[in-house]
């Protein structure tokens, strides 16, 4: 049985308590759970255990992360989640430092992860649109896609080994939400993952 562990990334405040990214995580335990996976769950703004997480990463094929994009990044307790998850896993369960070494200057910076073999998925909330990724004329993001703008945590990823499965996002989700569509397209989305 294929192990999946779903961190929840949202960040409460008054105006925005978490009831969409809750959603979103709770039908990908539905999902992956009705493809005979074994899911454990995990949110960033909750207490957890830096030892019980790293353990919990070794444990999982797929790590999924659930999350809205706040001032075009992560919420600060996943940026904080991943930060101290990882650093502790540099000491050798998920990582062997950055994979230089003196000995064999060959070896090139952030070849040291050790999670080949597992994959991740990024599943993003935002309000801004679809139409304002990808398009030169749309000056914010200057024709950059939405994975360009997450290429920290995709690095971040990348960095102890994970490969990547395609960034879900159900954009617009303040001004002009197509939640029912959306989760639709969710479903759609994981039923798809080479896993």
């Amino acid at each position: 049985m294929k192990k999946a562990l779903i961190i929840n990334g949202h960040q409460p405040f008054p105006s925005s308590p978490g009831r969409l990214n809750a959603r979103y995580a709770d039908l990908a335990a539905t999902a992956l759970k009705a493809r005979s996976f074994e899911v454990r769950t995990v949110a960033s703004a909750d207490p957890w255990n830096i030892d019980d997480q790293v353990e919990n990463q070794l444990w999982a094929d797929l790590i999924f992360v659930q999350f809205p994009l706040n001032s075009m990044s992560v919420p600060w307790s996943l940026k904080r989640y991943l930060d101290e998850v990882y650093t502790a896993g540099m000491d050798g369960r998920l990582a062997k430092g950055d994979g230089r070494t003196r000995s064999d200057q060959s070896k090139q910076y952030g070849s040291g992860g050790m999670m080949g073999g597992k994959t991740y998925a990024l599943s993003v909330t935002l309000n801004a649109p679809e139409s304002a990724f990808s398009d030169p004329a749309q000056t914010l993001f200057a024709g950059r896609s939405l994975d360009q703008l997450l290429a920290p945590i995709h690095i971040n990823f990348a960095f102890f080994g994970l490969q990547s499965q395609t960034t879900f996002a159900a954009y617009d989700v303040t001004k002009n939400p197509q939640t029912e569509r959306d989760f639709a397209r969710f479903k759609s989305h994981i039923a798809a993952f080479d896993l």
